[in-house]
């Protein structure tokens, strides 16, 4: 038996933390390059507040509860995308006291082009493995994202 170097374990049998962030990289990068986004514009980080944003608009707090970002986190996120002119903070008609986070008519665009993208990436993943067996993954991956790391199954 070889002693392998845990850089070189994680290597040949990368853990599940490495494999699903090697994952979420390359949809990242694939994401910046079919979108042609630069760093003047939203960055991966960002996908933590438009991932989730309705059309309509979203409370800051559920943003984060979906994204599972803190809501401080989302905040910061919400404010530069203020700044850069994707979403706009207004009034919740159903709460005066609660505010939305709005998506503007560029952050509209952004949102339906970030889906198509999104779902151009699937279709090249599932012509690459196989119909089936991306389904299978996508089912598994999302069965297991919905399991604590502490909780018996």
């Amino acid at each position: 038996m070889t002693n392998l170097k845990r850089s070189e374990r994680k290597q040949t049998d990368p853990d599940l933390g490495i494999l699903v962030a090697r994952a979420l990289f390359r949809v990242q990068r694939a994401m910046m390059r079919d979108l042609g986004l630069d760093k003047t514009g939203p960055q991966p980080k960002h996908g933590a507040v438009l991932a989730y944003l309705d059309e309509e608009g979203s409370r800051a707090t559920d943003l984060a509860t979906l994204s599972g970002q803190h809501k401080q986190v989302i905040g910061t996120l919400v404010d530069e995308l203020v700044e850069m002119g994707f979403v706009e903070r207004q009034p919740d008609p159903s709460d005066r006291r609660a505010k939305l986070v709005v998506p503007t008519d560029r952050g509209l665009e952004r949102m339906h082009r970030s889906d198509e993208v999104v779902a151009a990436i699937e279709r090249r993943y599932a012509e690459a493995v196989g119909e089936q067996e991306f389904a299978a993954f996508k089912a598994t991956l999302r069965k297991i994202s919905e399991i604590s790391p502490g909780a018996a199954t």
